[in-house]
């Protein structure tokens, strides 16, 4: 093969005239002067070799020396100067494109203006859009599938605002200078021969002459191709035996094959690669019993292909330097079609050579109008062979030239169709494609079909509207081959063996609904067309009905009226539910009254033709017997395919272009026929005409049978006579059809707006009949129907399915009676039929109707229940409504002599009889006590119909005949609902009357109570709301009774009673931390100390819910038996780490907590003050620590008391007043104490379970300090009182896990609390400084462990109530103190304060820092404190039982006295100067929050657009995804971004989930607008996103694409979701009701 001319030695040319360059060392400029292609082969000959062959360089070395040797010379001859300074003339000289032509990757976000936009595929990418008018517009937001290209600066594809601020089309960059111009078609054209070439190449082992290497290398590549047959997993394992490589070599392989189409998997010699292959094959086939495609390629092959590759996007670069480059590229692949014909061989590239010609051919000859018009027209050349190997293709849809016909065949339609005939080629390609599935019949029967052949055929889209009328023919033609294909019959005796296909059909005729629409609008603007198409359609649709009838025609007899026609019955014959040209003419038909044609050409035109109506009529009513007849069950043994095909026949996606048409046809045949013929022919096809003439059914099953078939051919009346919203039926528009679509919707039931406009435009339309109730912080937004459009509320409306019609007439029905009204859901008045269609309702008051009506009312009036339905009845009496409000019209709009309908004359002898004994008849239990209001209102009618003819008024009659029977009936009902609610109003007051005496009694009873209760003073409040130090309240003696959820047994909740337990969920949590990211090692400090960052914590919580400890056990094995079989269970509860649901609200748990009871407390106050007056701060410091010390040679702790108290007061018992027996408990309470702590110092830690670990009680107490400053966090957040905010359960659940953490202190051993926890902390060198402790936790964690030092060796101790009030004290002062030093010292900001700088506050924080103001620290410290005070307070609460002020249920002033603090904090220093000063040697801790989101969804969407993967430099599609914990972008699903985790590979979103949430992540997935919820590797769930669109409903993957705005209720219902620790219990509830069928591998997200 010759690529070029003549050929020279190219470094000769360049030795001669560059030697001062090369000199210089700028070897890029050698090409500069180059002149022929061949010296441009020899260049890159020898380079192209040298850059991809050389085995030791790595890839980014290689992409370099590509750029340098290879990309960088061809740009310095194609600007005859350095590159970067001819860019700088180029923008100088404004010659850029006007037009954006962004083509989009898969998964970018595109907008598309519904106001502005020509069609919904003019669309504009993300940079675009935020700069162009249509932001402010009604837009509309999706994901691209991929090929398409931004429609900015496109004047024909916007009504206005074609272009955004940066493509200004005043500036014209079509020119080049000509030289330039000259030099870009030289290069051009040399390049494009050379990758047309390459990419086809199919020599595996040589190259073109010209580029054969001197000395031919020996090495080869085995190179691996990609297809659809093998997945991942099998290409993985087929590598791993084939090639000498690992696992993860194996994965990056296979990834590579699957994103380029190809890779090469092994180099070296040929013998080693043919090795290599022969395995390769041998070992897929054994997989998959099909080979994958392996080549072997010498290197050198390999080499050019990769730079043919890379040739592309250095095109698509340099295009978008300047419209002339785009004119010049264009130019020279149009130039002989050598280049077009290339393209057209698409098939045989790779996928990725197919990616880059793709986005090429867009960002070249699609972007100019005259080159995409000659693209179009060879592409319609080739069409038929590129549609064939386009479905014969296994690789992806999007990457391909034929997967965008819109774009091809946008502009240049009209000329398409004039030079290249494009329907006819387009229609006889289709018909080659399918002509497999040709019967004998030539109709399409399709068996065995590919269903995603369908997929891929692509008939075109609007701009084939002029289309001539021989494309028309051709059309027709393949339309006849659809019509009557896929023929059914009823199957007899037993089931269809196998069952047929259907999708296909219904698939074809969704594809061609678009088609047929635009050749509908074609042919409605000329009228000439119009007359020439309708004759078409009717000569072949008069061709196609061949199928011989098996009789001849026959005359049927009823009412004196004869029919004579063929007999058929649709049991017994074939039938199809496919008519396109049936249901194409009967549209052809309304267009010709619809447009400019006049009445008297119609009557012209249709007698001059023999038109057969009847004929016309008989399919579609076929299709409708055939949908009664199998919903009468009629056909059931032939299998749900036909139960499939029917629902999709009245579906919402296929009804349209169905049954809707057939319901037209029916219309106009009926307008045509005589109303008694028409009936007869109805009978006949419903076979029900012997029933209605006399023939008895015995057989019951027939019976049913019969009265269902009945009911249809009444619906189908109803419909007929009644749907006439349709222009051209009648006087409506398109708009009035579609509010009569959204009334009969929203009177089923309040509707959201996704569910509403499914099958309708969307538009401002539904607003004049709804109205909008936005939503709240759940649900979405409802439209409800407005009252006054309540009265066109159809019952029978065409469009409801069964369900749905059961749905609106209970839900109207229900509607009228809370009104006040009657139940009686009338016939709507219809609109006025057009002239064409009037005499429709001539069948209302024909003779046939007339003995239609009086034989199912007659049947109603025999005893026997099985001749006839309520349904049939209802239906009937409609039909008599429907008749006299047609009979009331026409009265009220024409004089009497006008007016030929008489339907109430017919009736009154027939049915009004009838109806008048039934109404008397009809008693409460009835069976047609339900319609006996229709029956008064059809009365009602009879008399106004026949005062209108009478012309008198209708009111005096009514009331004197008509009114009297209804009365009666409504009178009793609203009679008996009086009597109900006047007894229902006395039962209440009796109640009342009760419970008041009652409370007199008990005040009576207990006056004594009264009168004894002490006057509450200051003081006494003091006393009884304190809850530290000598003057706390007591703890009350209460009984608590508690009833298990299990078992229902009540039981009293004591020390040495069986244990109650709590449900509880415990699990790390970085609610709280200070430091996002940082997780403490827990072989560090945590957990002894906890640092004040909060890093990490323990968290537990409960749903409140009790049971009896063994009953738990008992269910909890239960559960662990039933669960193990259950499918994913391991994604629901870890059953492993002791999970399961609570029995009675499905919490997720995986502990319980002992409820241990408050101890009572009987203080003495007057022993109290006189031990306080000895056992002062100093002292206790001093006692405290000489007991510390000593504890290694134990010495009984309450030695060191009594000497100071024997000194002072000899007459004081120690046993009185500082120690006490120990506490005791039961043994189940014991261990249910061991089963709480064991899990929260293995969750806490991630350790293994271990009772003995010293850590045990320190955990038990972070756990108890975390969980109360979880709370504290929330209620603060949601600006709540401290104390009677929380819920029950929350409130039960902290008192239990506070007592739990202090029996901890008593149940473990003394000796390892001692020395863990009490000796570090005295050790100053291990101690840390004030800035690395939260005091909060040192508060707790001393309080509990205090009461270790007054254990015995051999007697267990604890401290008296006394005790325990002056440890309490003392230790939260010194922690305050501490707490207030810490934050003075972490502050470097403070606030200044309006204020006296002399207060007595100010004065004693100023002592603390001289040199800052003193209101300005004191404002500084109480907000820092004020967290902790909180805490402090609900933790004090817990513990001691004593009831807080009534000031602390509504504001925080009363903390201090709480908490026997001093109001001014600062006073403590000052009272214990000297003992705090030789101990003093920055600070509030910020609340966490989610991260703030922008209003507007667009502007995340941007942010995501932007997004740049840090670990990868492709452009493939990434997913976006954000933290919103910390706001990291993540890209999330992803290979690139993978990483160890545990020894496991896991996505970026769980590892970074373990550093910033402790394993507990909150992810939005920008570009699929949902949230994911993780609580581990292996679990997860979606959570709808906080952004709604206007109408207050969500969009998952953007489906809809409205705007999306922040909904602040939402984001705060998902801040609470966290704060509360319920993200692991959502995503068990979420797993719980989903049926997982295949598990999501969370882990990799």
């Amino acid at each position: 093969m010759k690529l070029c001319g003549n050929t020279t030695n190219l470094r000769a040319h360049l030795a001669r005239h560059h030697a001062e360059v090369l000199a210089e060392k700028q070897p890029h400029l050698c090409l500069i002067l180059i002149l022929t292609g061949t010296e441009l082969l020899h260049y890159l000959k020898e380079e192209v070799l040298q850059t991809f062959c050389r085995k030791e360089w790595s890839p980014q070395e290689e992409e370099e020396r590509m750029q340098s040797c290879l990309l960088h010379p061809l740009e310095c001859f194609l600007f005859g100067e350095d590159p970067q300074q001819a860019l700088d003339k180029l923008k100088q000289g404004s010659s850029f494109s006007q037009q954006c032509g962004r083509v989009f990757k898969e998964g970018e976000t595109v907008y598309s203006c519904r106001d502005c936009a020509i069609d919904p595929t003019c669309v504009l990418c993300m940079d675009c859009f935020q700069d162009s008018v249509h932001k402010s517009h009604r837009y509309k937001m999706h994901a691209s599938s991929g090929g398409g290209f931004c429609d900015c600066g496109d004047v024909e594809a916007w009504k206005i605002g074609p272009c955004c601020s940066k493509h200004d089309p005043g500036a014209d960059g079509h020119t080049l200078e000509p030289e330039l111009y000259e030099r870009a078609e030289k290069l051009f054209r040399i390049l494009l021969r050379y990758v047309a070439d390459f990419l086809v190449w199919e020599e595996n082992f040589e190259l073109p002459a010209e580029l054969q290497p001197r000395t031919k290398d020996s090495s080869y590549y085995c190179v691996l191709y990609n297809d659809e047959h093998h997945s991942y997993d099998h290409v993985i394992y087929t590598l791993q035996r084939s090639v000498p490589c690992d696992q993860a070599e194996a994965q990056t392989h296979t990834m590579l094959i699957d994103k380029e189409g190809r890779r090469a998997v092994k180099r070296g010699t040929l013998h080693c690669c043919q090795q290599a292959k022969d395995l390769i094959k041998s070992n897929s086939e054994n997989i998959s019993m099909q080979q994958l495609r392996v080549e072997i390629l010498h290197s050198a092959v390999m080499a050019h292909q990769t730079f043919a590759i890379r040739l592309g996007s250095w095109f698509q670069k340099i295009i978008g330097y300047s419209v002339g480059f785009r004119h010049a590229f264009c130019q020279v692949a149009l130039e002989g079609c050598d280049f077009i014909t290339f393209l057209f061989l698409f098939s045989l590239f790779s996928k990725g050579a197919r990616k880059i010609v793709h986005e090429l051919i867009f960002c070249s000859m699609l972007m100019e109008t005259e080159f995409k018009r000659l693209f179009a027209i060879e592409f319609t050349k080739h069409y038929q062979q590129l549609q064939k190997d386009f479905i014969n293709d296994d690789h992806e849809q999007s990457i391909s030239i034929h997967s965008d016909p819109v774009q091809v065949r946008d502009s240049p339609a009209r000329q398409l169709i004039e030079v290249s005939n494009v329907i006819k080629v387009i229609v006889n390609t289709v018909m080659e494609l399918l002509r497999e599935y040709l019967n004998d019949n030539n109709r399409f029967y399709f068996l065995g079909y590919n269903s995603e052949k369908f997929s891929r055929i692509q008939f075109g889209t609007d701009e084939l509207r002029g289309a001539v009328l021989e494309g028309f023919r051709v059309f027709l033609g393949f339309l006849k081959c659809m019509q009557g294909m896929e023929e059914m019959k009823r199957q007899l005796g037993q089931h269809i063996p196998v069952e047929p296909e259907w999708e296909a059909g219904f698939t074809l005729q969704i594809q061609l609904r678009h088609i047929l629409a635009m050749f509908q609008d074609w042919c409605s603007s000329d009228e000439e067309i119009l007359l020439l198409v309708f004759k078409e359609c009717y000569t072949l649709l008069m061709r196609c009905n061949t199928q011989p009838f098996h009789g001849e025609a026959t005359d049927y007899y009823m009412c004196k009226h004869i029919l004579n026609v063929r007999p058929y019955k649709v049991s017994q014959e074939p039938v199809s539910i496919h008519l396109p040209i049936s249901r194409l003419l009967a549209v052809f038909y309304l267009i010709m009254y619809v447009f400019f044609l006049s009445s008297f050409v119609l009557c012209l035109f249709f007698s001059c033709e023999n038109y057969d109506f009847m004929l016309l009529a008989e399919h579609p009513l076929r299709c409708i017997v055939l949908a009664a007849q199998v919903s009468a069950e009629m056909w059931r043994r032939n299998g749900l395919s036909l139960v499939s095909q029917v629902y999709h026949y009245q579906d919402v996606k296929c009804r349209h272009e169905m049954y809707d048409k057939d319901i037209l046809l029916l219309q106009i045949a009926a307008s045509k026929m005589d109303p008694n013929h028409f009936l007869i022919l109805i009978l006949l096809r419903f076979e029900l005409f012997e029933c209605f003439n006399g023939t008895s059914v015995k057989d019951q099953a027939d019976l049913a049978q019969r009265n269902r078939l009945t009911e249809e051919m009444l619906y189908l009346l109803i419909v007929i006579v009644g749907e006439r919203y349709l222009p051209g039926v009648s006087h409506v528009t398109k708009e009035d059809m579609t509010m009569r679509e959204v009334i009969h919707l929203l009177c089923i039931e309040p509707m959201a707006h996704s569910s509403l406009v499914k099958g309708l435009p969307e538009n401002s339309i539904i607003t004049k009949v709804a109205t909008f109730k936005k939503p709240g912080v759940s649900g979405h937004g409802l439209y409800e129907v407005k009252k006054e459009h309540l009265d066109e509320f159809n019952p029978f409306f065409y469009h409801y399915s069964r369900s749905q019609h059961s749905k609106a007439e209970e839900s109207q029905k229900k509607r009228r009676a809370q009104e006040g009204n009657d139940k009686a859901l009338r016939p709507p008045i219809p609109p006025k039929f057009c002239p064409s269609f009037s005499s429709i309702v001539c069948l209302l008051c024909c003779d046939i109707l007339i003995h239609i009506l009086r034989h199912v009312l007659l049947r109603a009036a025999e005893d026997r229940a099985t001749r006839w339905t309520e349904a049939m009845i209802q239906r009937a009496l409609h039909l008599i409504g429907q008749a006299l409000l047609e009979e009331k019209t026409q009265l009220e709009d024409s004089t009497m002599d006008e007016v030929t309908f008489d339907f109430s004359l017919k009736a009154r002898s027939e049915c009004k009889a009838f109806l008048e004994r039934e109404r008397g008849r009809v008693s409460p239990d009835h069976k047609l006590n339900c319609t006996l209001q229709v029956i008064c209102f059809i009365f009602q009618m009879f008399e106004i119909v026949k005062c209108l003819r009478e012309k008198s008024s209708p009111t005096v009659s009514m009331r004197m005949e008509t009114t009297k029977p209804e009365e009666n009936v409504l009178d009793k009902e609203k009679a008996e609902r009086k009597r109900k609610a006047e007894a229902a109003k006395l039962h209440r007051q009796k109640i009342m009357a009760q419970m008041s005496a009652m409370q007199k009694n008990f005040i009576e009873s207990n006056k004594m109570l009264y009168d004894n209760m002490p006057e509450s003073g200051i003081q006494g409040e003091r006393e009884l709301c304190i809850a530290v130090g000598p003057h706390r309240g007591s703890t009350p003696a209460e009984r608590e009774l508690l009833t298990c959820i299990l078992c229902q047994e009540e039981q009293e909740v004591a020390a040495q009673a069986p244990a109650m337990v709590l449900t509880a969920c415990v699990q790390r949590s970085t609610v709280l931390t200070q430091c996002r990211g940082k997780i403490s090692s827990p072989g560090g400090t945590y957990p002894l100390f906890m640092p004040p960052e909060l890093a990490v914590g323990t968290h537990t919580g409960s749903c409140g819910h009790v049971m009896h400890a063994t009953c738990w056990q008992k269910y909890f094995e239960a559960v662990q038996n039933t669960t193990r079989n259950r499918l994913h269970a391991e994604l629901i509860i870890d059953l492993e780490n002791g999970e399961y649901l609570c029995p009675l609200c499905k919490s997720l748990c995986n502990t319980v907590v002992p409820l241990i009871p408050l101890e009572p407390l009987a203080f003495n106050y007057e022993n109290a003050e006189i031990i306080g007056q000895h056992l002062t701060l100093p002292r206790w410091i001093q006692t405290i620590s000489a007991r510390i010390k000593g504890l290694k040679p134990i010495v009984p702790c309450y030695c060191l008391f009594l000497c100071d108290f024997y000194a002072t007061r000899a007459s004081f018992s120690h046993t009185r007043f500082t120690v006490c027996c120990r506490r005791k408990f039961s043994g189940s309470i014991t261990e249910m104490l061991v089963v709480c702590a064991t899990t929260v110092h293995r969750v806490g830690l991630k350790t293994a379970p271990n009772e003995q670990c010293p850590r045990v009680p320190i955990m038990a107490w972070n756990t108890c300090a975390f969980t109360i400053q979880a709370i504290e966090n929330i209620l603060q957040e949601e600006d709540k009182p401290l104390f009677g905010s929380l819920q029950n359960r929350q409130h039960a659940g902290l008192k239990a896990i506070v007592q739990f953490a202090a029996s901890e202190s008593l149940k473990n051993s003394q000796a390892i609390i001692q020395r863990y926890f009490l000796l570090p902390a005295m050790n100053r060198k291990n101690t840390p400084s004030l800035l690395e402790v939260d005091f909060f936790h040192l508060l707790v964690g001393l309080v509990l462990s205090v009461p270790s030092l007054y254990q015995e060796e051999a007697v267990d101790l604890q401290p008296s109530a006394v005790s325990s009030a002056y440890n309490h004290m003392h230790i939260l002062h010194l922690v305050t103190m501490a707490h207030m030093v810490q934050i003075l010292m972490s502050s470097s900001d403070f606030p200044s304060v309006e204020g006296e700088e002399n207060s007595e506050e100010a004065r004693a924080a100023a002592e603390l820092n001289p040199n800052l103001s003193g209101s300005s620290i004191a404002e500084r410290v109480k907000r820092g404190m004020e967290p902790f005070l909180r805490c402090a307070a609900l933790f004090f609460n817990c513990l001691t039982g004593v009831t807080p002020p009534e000031e602390l249920f509504t504001t925080p002033e009363a903390l201090t006295s709480y908490l026997a603090l001093p109001s001014n904090v600062f006073q403590l220093f000052q009272e214990h100067r000297d003992t705090v000063t030789p101990l003093l040697q920055r600070y509030p801790r910020r609340r966490n929050r989610l991260i703030d989101l922008p209003e507007d969804y667009s502007a995340l969407l941007n942010q995501a657009s932007h997004f740049q993967c840090p670990k990868s430099a492709d452009d493939e599609r990434k997913h976006p995804t954000l933290c919103l914990f910390c706001g990291a972008m993540l890209c999330s699903q992803s290979s690139c971004c993978l990483s160890q985790l545990d020894g496991e590979d896991v996505g970026a979103c769980t590892a970074h989930a373990a550093t910033c949430g402790a394993g507990v992540g909150m992810f939005l997935r920008i570009r699929e607008c949902e949230i994911v919820l993780m609580a581990s590797k292996t679990r997860g769930s979606t959570y709808p996103a906080p952004y709604l669109d206007d109408y207050g409903e969500t969009d998952p993957h953007l489906g809809r694409g409205n705007p999306l705005h922040l909904c602040p209720e939402r984001y705060r219902k998902l801040k609470r979701l966290w704060q509360q620790h319920c993200i692991l219990e959502e995503i068990a509830r979420s797993l719980e009701v989903v049926n997982i069928m295949f598990a999501f591998e969370w882990q990799l997200l």
